[in-house]
């Protein structure tokens, strides 16, 4: 074989393992849905012509992510080891384990920034429980959105207050990578993974009963091929890359803990499934709701901290009751979206950190999340204190985003793909896409199709659209 004595990868029983396969698709969806699916995903349907947009993030959904999840899979499920791990032993010696070192850095990186976001996201989910977001209301004709503005701005440029609340996101991420893989990652999974589909289904099928709901489901899917341009498929292709968090690494460290008989095709389908349903319902709730005041709504944090408030306040001023209620389970959801991917960033890091230095699991855990803290308070007073601290013209948040996103995840995604489709030996990827051909070959020809060619093709185009423009 080309790359290593596979035949001697066994399964350590030390490791944990996932102990159902609705763990293991519940964990991996997990991992996949995140803040992206519902601040960015409606936002760029609705630039790029609604349903016509949703098609074409489905074509690439198909022919470029879940191949790259495929990759993963197949890394991890045949190593049985940690991102950097798995490429030792899959190529000793060789220079791949690039990728995996590219992926654990990108993992501590992912979860520093992250996380500030997502201490936003608790902060607001706090807000919301004390029926503050709804106390804002400053003039007589209404409540303006720049109100909403002012307050997020002042939270978040506030030396204390945001690093608090990304240490206790950080801390409920510990608790439950520290607890292990059935105890704390599946167990969790399984109890945040229904909650957030639940909250999903119960918001949108309120969302379309308001009154105008039909002209947001229209501008949702409707398609209007008149809106689709080259700049709309690429922006397609590089969310479907970038929506289901493929190329750090996060799947390759949870497939090593796969049993033996998960089929990996059938899994990276139905992540890909829940992913985009997650994203499509998401569009389901945030369109009618904005279409009903008339508020364009904008894409990342403002929608969310900033365009939302307001809406929710507008569309329920004569129901608050009801506006507290939606706007606590909105970001309620939005919270458990953050954990849910969190937590697979955290295991990245502590699954390396724990095999390579031989550390007991819950004081790499505590390695890891002391690290990202610095990291995160850095990334944190970036927009406030330290605001004119640069590195490479750039503040820590936006430097470290900047690495992963146009750098780490892409360049990683390529480098698996060729890994999987012209280094590591057919009969182990045979083996792998077909539980030890158990299960049918035929279609095994057009995806190894899609992992040598298709994949990689899509990635290298993703990857100079984002790096074109830097140098123009």
């Amino acid at each position: 074989m080309k790359g290593g004595n596979y035949e001697l990868i066994t399964m350590d029983s030390n490791r944990g393992s996932f102990g159902s396969q609705l763990g293991v698709i519940l964990a991996s969806a997990g991992s996949a849905v995140g803040l992206g699916n519902i601040w960015r995903f409606p936002t760029e349907v609705g630039r790029g012509g609604g349903a016509a947009f949703i098609l074409i993030y489905l074509g690439f959904i198909l022919l470029l992510a879940m191949p790259v999840m495929l990759c993963e899979f197949i890394i991890g499920h045949s190593a049985r080891s940690n991102a950097i791990g798995a490429f030792q032993k899959l190529s000793p010696g060789k220079p791949w384990v690039v990728a995996g070192i590219m992926g654990v850095l990108g993992g501590f990186l992912v979860l520093s920034f992250y996380s500030v976001v997502a201490g936003w996201t608790l902060h607001y989910t706090v807000q919301s429980a004390l029926g503050q977001l709804q106390g804002l209301q400053t003039t007589d004709n209404g409540l303006q959105a720049t109100d909403y503005g002012l307050s997020f701005n002042a939270f978040v440029s506030d030396p204390w207050q945001p690093i608090l609340y990304l240490a206790v996101f950080l801390l409920l991420t510990h608790f439950v990578v520290a607890r292990g893989i059935q105890h704390g990652i599946e167990r969790y999974s399984k109890l945040m993974m229904p909650m957030l589909l639940a909250i999903i289904v119960f918001l949108m099928g309120f969302s379309l009963t308001m009154p105008g709901a039909a002209e947001g489901v229209r501008f949702l899917l409707q398609p209007d091929l008149n809106e689709v341009t080259p700049e709309v498929v690429l922006g397609a292709m590089g969310q479907a890359f970038f929506s289901l968090s493929v190329g750090l690494g996060c799947l390759v460290t949870y497939s090593s803990y796969f049993s033996k008989e998960t089929r990996l095709v059938k899994s990276a389908m139905n992540v890909c499934i829940i992913d985009t349903m997650v994203a499509v319902l998401s569009g389901l709730i945030i369109f009618p709701t904005v279409f009903r005041v008339g508020i364009a709504p904008d894409a990342g944090p403002g929608l969310v901290f900033i365009t939302l408030p307001n809406v929710f306040n507008l569309t329920f001023s004569e129901m608050p009751i009801v506006g507290y209620v939606f706007a606590l389970l909105f970001y309620v959801l939005l919270l458990l979206a953050a954990l849910t991917s969190s937590i697979s960033m955290h295991e990245i890091c502590t699954a390396f950190i724990s095999e390579h230095f031989q550390a007991e699991r819950r004081r790499a855990a505590v390695v890891v999340t002391f690290i990202c803290l610095l990291l995160g308070a850095c990334c944190s007073l970036s927009f406030g204190p330290w605001q004119e601290v640069t590195v490479f013209g750039r503040g820590f948040f936006d430097l470290f985003d900047f690495t992963v996103t146009k750098f780490l995840m892409p360049l990683g995604g390529l480098l698996m793909t060729l890994f999987v489709g012209w280094y590591l030996d057919r009969k182990l990827v045979e083996r792998e896409l077909t539980n030890g051909g158990t299960l049918s070959v035929r279609l095994m020809r057009p995806l190894l199709i899609l992992i040598r060619w298709v994949a990689p093709i899509g990635i290298l185009v993703i990857f100079l659209n984002e790096i074109i423009p830097l140098f123009m």
